[in-house]
């Protein structure tokens, strides 16, 4: 496998998609987008445009830097429009069958040498890489979100994943100035395995009337100086994701500490997802945040 990264394939342009072309292009590297909706690759861009607006006006980037990034995101209506990529990155839906299906379709037309990365937050590495034509050259690239803020990025070999390609997304990485930190391959890795059952454990304080959304993500900013309360944070992560790694983590360990809160699953079932839908723990459709409990 090549040593060289030159062309980038990012499949999914939600929220996640879309940070990781941000940071990838300002790093230098060509991006090619891809959605299976025209119109999302389409926001996806002008979202990064407003964010690389927002880090000029900080004072991080120029706007020559900008002008050069966004000139080096081109969007991929179709996979077969990434053949041509030297590491593909997959951020679609936290969904395991809907991933088998991309990394299927995908390996039909890669180049032989390129690699093949997940974006998953939960989900087996070993087993993902199993629906691949290529298991010795697919990783675990796991970005935190928001993507261009964050500067952490967790790294999962699966069991046959490769020194090379290893050694690859760590350089990888580091290109793209973030950290990262290695975690083996058992659900839901370190971050999200600490975050999520703290996050489960606020709700169920609230489902148990321990305290209201407010009490509770006040006495976590206040009280141990969370940037963000618990409630507020799985508002921000998407109560659909929040639950989807929980039911991971309680399946994949059987251990009933992990077993998601019936609160978190009826504002799932309720389509109460936290801000993309704007409402869920916090009710968004006012000038501000109001908690809906």
């Amino acid at each position: 496998m090549t040593s060289k990264i030159k062309k980038i394939g990012i499949i999914g342009a939600g929220q996640m998609g879309s940070g990781i072309a941000h940071v990838c292009a300002l790093a230098g590297y060509e991006v090619a987008l891809h959605d299976l909706d025209a119109e999302r690759i389409k926001a996806a861009l002008a979202t990064i445009n407003g964010n690389m607006a927002r880090q000029i006006s900080k004072g991080l980037i120029t706007e020559d830097a900008r002008k050069a990034a966004l000139a080096k995101i081109s969007p991929a209506e179709s996979l077969d429009a990434l053949g041509k990529c030297d590491l593909v990155i997959e951020s679609a839906t936290e969904k395991e069958e809907v991933k088998r299906k991309i990394f299927t379709d995908i390996c039909k037309v890669l180049k032989p040498e390129a690699a093949v990365a997940t974006n998953t937050s939960s989900i087996s590495i070993t087993r993902l890489a199993a629906s691949t034509d290529r298991p010795e050259r697919f990783i675990g690239i796991h970005f935190m979100n928001p993507v261009p803020l964050m500067e952490l990025v967790e790294l999962v070999r699966g069991i046959a994943t490769g020194n090379e390609t290893f050694e690859l997304a760590k350089d990888f990485v580091k290109k793209l100035g973030k950290t990262y930190a290695v975690s083996e391959d058992f659900p839901a890795f370190m971050v999200n395995r600490i975050l999520l059952p703290m996050i489960n454990e606020a709700i169920y304080t609230l489902y148990e009337g321990v305290g209201s959304v407010e009490a509770i993500d006040t006495a976590m900013r206040l009280g141990a100086h969370h940037p963000m309360g618990p409630l507020e944070l799985a508002d921000f992560i998407g109560l659909d994701t929040c639950l989807s790694v929980m039911q991971v983590l309680y399946e994949g360990l059987a251990d009933s500490k992990y077993r998601p809160c019936p609160l978190l699953v009826k504002y799932v079932e309720a389509g109460w997802l936290g801000r993309k839908t704007k409402r869920g723990f916090y009710d968004y459709r006012g000038e501000k945040p109001v908690p809906t409990r």
